[in-house]
């Protein structure tokens, strides 16, 4: 199964105000399906003060008026389902925005009906916040802290209180009544925190606590609530997973516990930093492959893995793990090396084309609120020419840039100026100069989704990684009932001879699939980037 992902504020302006929409949606459905789509996930459409961009959510049963009304997403939902797709939602309940009226009544005091529907203490511990500075705000109304493991416009939800848990049980089935298919649950592991919130460890500076704000000792009792609810509609659950291990995603996704149908993990995602990617190391590829190899033979014949390389809190992968001088190579190579994995893929709006990360002169040209409190945070006794560039390498606003369909004005996403930035490179790198182009990187893209579906061997056959020590070669097969497929892709901006594994020396080989036209399938000296698929006999 394949998703795409849509960060709707970049994807496509219908209305004409220069923010992206549920029109626009609408307007870019058949694209979507084109590419070999079984599935869209829709980022939070719901209303926001847009601390968040989204995830600051204040209002759960609504559309924000940004994106169009209930009656516009009605139409996306049923073209989508016309057009033989599914529809995902995104379920953020770790947290809301302080202008939900649950928060609102909460800080009132501590004796009405809300009162316990969020975290509140008079003497606050060490956590700090993910976003920005501690974990902790004081409510002048209230006279309390309040929680906030994000932004402090984003208060964490009580999840102890059942009360709380009947609501997002109702926001469930609303959506769910209304033809959703399922959700992609915001950083579902942190809904239950460590019991009696103890203080983190100090030489952790800037995330103390994250040990003890996810995995809590109720995680899976109430999950298992919510997991009642989606089988009653028999609707999909993909949780978000921040900091999961193996062994721990495993709980979710099997056994007694199991209470989600994928998990997004984010180890392969640290190749080129440590922990955030505010903190950067050179691009690593044995780490990549690792982290790519521990949870294909971790969950093999247990779970399915979710594949992905992009989505809307990442940087562009072509200017982390690419190249952006051999930007069709590179683009290219990178669809092969994940795809083809055991899994269901997942393609991020613009991933396709191979859209880059975005150089602004002036942080005060961002918005990302993570980018700019990283900026004025970290590393401050560095030049602002140096904390630019790890803005640049590192900012979620290089994903969030608008969708480039055309050279021609605003990149074709809009008639009016964009409400973000638009990437100059729009006049080379966009959908219609891709689509007339045979070898481009989107027709790549699918090619590989629709030989993936062709084959049981790459939909359900075992994975196997050869050469783990090579620092230039990710090399793996799939086999399956006497199929066998390998995948070869180098990483390289150089030349390179591949040596096969000794159990496909002298095979029959034949090549199928290729980001290099005309390759003479025996000869391995491999292009800057190149990759190849092969069928054995």
């Amino acid at each position: 199964m394949t998703f795409y992902q849509i960060w709707v504020r970049s994807f496509c302006d219908g209305n004409g105000d220069g923010i992206g929409d549920l029109y626009g949606v609408y307007k870019k459905l058949e694209y979507i399906k084109s590419l070999g789509v079984d599935a869209i996930w829709l980022c939070p459409v719901y209303p926001s003060p847009n601390a968040d961009y989204g995830y600051d959510i204040s209002d759960y049963r609504d559309i924000h008026p940004d994106f169009g009304d209930l009656d516009v997403f009605r139409k996306v939902l049923a073209k989508t389902h016309r057009l033989g797709m599914k529809l995902i939602m995104d379920l953020v309940v770790n947290h809301t925005s302080d202008e939900h009226p649950w928060f609102l009544e909460s800080r009132k005091g501590r004796d009405n009906p809300y009162s316990n529907y969020y975290i509140w203490r008079d003497k606050p511990n060490n956590w700090d916040s993910l976003f920005e500075g501690k974990a902790w705000t004081y409510d002048e109304v209230r006279g309390q802290y309040y929680l906030h493991i994000f932004s402090k416009k984003q208060p964490d939800l009580n999840m102890d209180n059942p009360e709380v848990r009947e609501e997002v049980k109702g926001i469930m089935r609303y959506w769910l009544d209304m033809g959703v298919d399922g959700f992609r649950e915001d950083v579902i592991n942190f809904i239950s925190k460590k019991e009696g919130l103890p203080d983190g460890l100090p030489f952790l500076p800037a995330i103390n606590g994250m040990f003890a704000y996810k995995d809590g000792p109720h995680i899976h009792e109430y999950l298992a609530e919510f997991r009642e609810v989606a089988k009653e509609y028999d609707c999909i659950q993909i949780g978000e997973g921040p900091m999961t291990t193996v062994k721990t995603a495993l709980m979710y996704l099997t056994g007694k516990n199991k209470s989600l149908d994928m998990m997004f993990s984010f180890d392969h995602m640290m190749a080129d930093c440590f922990y955030t990617e505010y903190i950067h190391h050179p691009f690593d590829l044995k780490k990549l492959k690792k982290a790519f190899s521990k949870w294909q033979y971790s969950l093999n014949g247990k779970a399915w893995n979710t594949l992905y390389l992009e989505n809307h809190d990442h940087p562009r992968v072509i200017s982390r793990y690419g190249s952006e001088k051999f930007h069709r190579e590179s683009g290219t190579m990178l669809a092969a090396c994940y795809i083809f994995q055991q899994g269901c893929t997942f393609i991020y709006q613009g991933q396709e084309i191979g859209m880059t990360n975005i150089r602004l002169r002036d942080i005060a040209e961002y918005k990302d609120i993570s980018s700019i409190t990283n900026f004025n945070r970290y590393h401050v006794n560095d030049t602002i020419e140096q904390r630019m560039r790890r803005i640049y390498r590192s900012s979620r606003d290089s994903s969030r840039t608008p969708m480039q369909w055309s050279g021609r004005r605003n990149a074709g996403f809009s008639r009016v100026k964009p409400w973000f930035t638009v990437n100059p490179n729009y006049r080379r790198i966009n959908v219609e100069a891709q689509e007339n182009e045979p070898d481009s990187i989107l027709n790549f893209y699918r090619k590989c989704v629709k030989l993936k579906k062709s084959s049981a061997a790459l939909t359900y056959g075992r994975y196997r990684e050869f050469f783990p020590g090579s620092r230039e070669i990710y090399m793996y097969e799939r086999v399956y009932k006497g199929h066998r497929w390998l995948i070869i892709c180098s990483f390289a901006k150089h030349n390179v001879i591949v040596q096969l594994p000794k159990e496909y020396a002298g095979a029959e080989k034949k090549l199928i699939l290729g980001n290099y036209p005309g390759t003479d399938p025996d000869d391995m000296c491999f292009g800057p980037y190149e990759a190849r698929v092969y069928a054995f006999r």
